[in-house]
């Protein structure tokens, strides 16, 4: 297995720092490949703009043409170019951050803006009377997986169904879905830690042990069993799912999971 880390936190000694170490270390010693991108070590810059097409900018700039046509071009930035390297090289993709104001931290976000661009992430395919392009569940990185590892400040009981939060799935459903499964990632289910601003040190080894117990069942892990768009579960091109196919009483995102 060849796994890429993206990892996210300012603090080289926080939590999330020690669960991306972890991760190097047992995945190594199991005899797999990693790499990590650690992106406030990189300084990774983080807004979208002209610099990043370079002579394939346009004036007004247009972000998802103008980053096409430079990665057609192959005049995207060097660091953006890396970045996509590495997704290719990679089987599973791990993202390692802190659940800030109900999603990633900045730099994260940004690394996705300026990482996914058009052609390499979306604007691929067919575009027909039956099929809408390859996009969920289809696309340039199908056949990977990925896995996001989140801390989380508030217990458990505040992303719960009925909890203040809203439930963790929805939270993470525009990542899961929108970010990764929209480009063919197999999304696994989230390796989620509550509670974490009152952790202590004595409750790290149970916390490590969980997450190495995660790390060494990744391949067995079924994905989130997300519908895919060119299959017959939607109207092209509306993209509805058609009548009869959602649970009863289930809405809103629960829809785009088969049972």
């Amino acid at each position: 297995m060849k796994t890429l880390i993206v990892y996210a936190h300012p603090e080289p000694k926080s939590l999330n720092s020690s669960l991306k170490d972890l991760a190097v270390s047992t995945l190594e010693t199991a005899g797999h490949e990693v790499r990590v991108s650690d992106l406030y070590a990189m300084n990774w810059k983080a807004v979208v703009d002209a610099a990043d097409y370079g002579p394939d900018a346009s004036s007004p700039l247009k972000v998802a043409l103008d980053s096409g046509r430079a990665f057609d071009a192959g005049t995207l930035t060097p660091d953006v170019l890396a970045e996509q390297d590495k997704l290719l090289w990679a089987d599973t993709i791990i993202f390692q951050f802190p659940l800030w104001w109900y999603t990633m931290p900045a730099i994260l976000k940004g690394w996705v803006d300026r990482v996914f661009t058009y052609h390499f992430a979306y604007g691929v395919g067919e575009h027909s009377d039956t099929r809408y392009g390859e996009r969920f569940g289809e696309g340039t990185l199908a056949g990977r997986k990925a896995l996001l590892s989140v801390t989380a400040g508030g217990p458990e009981s505040h992303y719960a169904a009925r909890g203040i939060n809203g439930p963790i799935d929805d939270l993470l459903f525009p990542i899961h879905h929108g970010i990764l499964y929209y480009p063919g990632i197999k999304v696994l289910p989230p390796f989620v830690l509550y509670g974490t601003d009152r952790m202590t040190g004595e409750d790290y080894p149970d916390v490590a042990k969980a997450w190495e117990q995660r790390l060494l069942t990744l391949e067995s892990t079924a994905p989130i069993a997300f519908r895919r768009q060119n299959f017959g579960d939607y109207e092209i091109p509306s993209l509805h799912l058609k009548e009869g196919l959602e649970p009863a009483g289930r809405t809103g995102f629960g829809l785009h999971v088969r049972d």
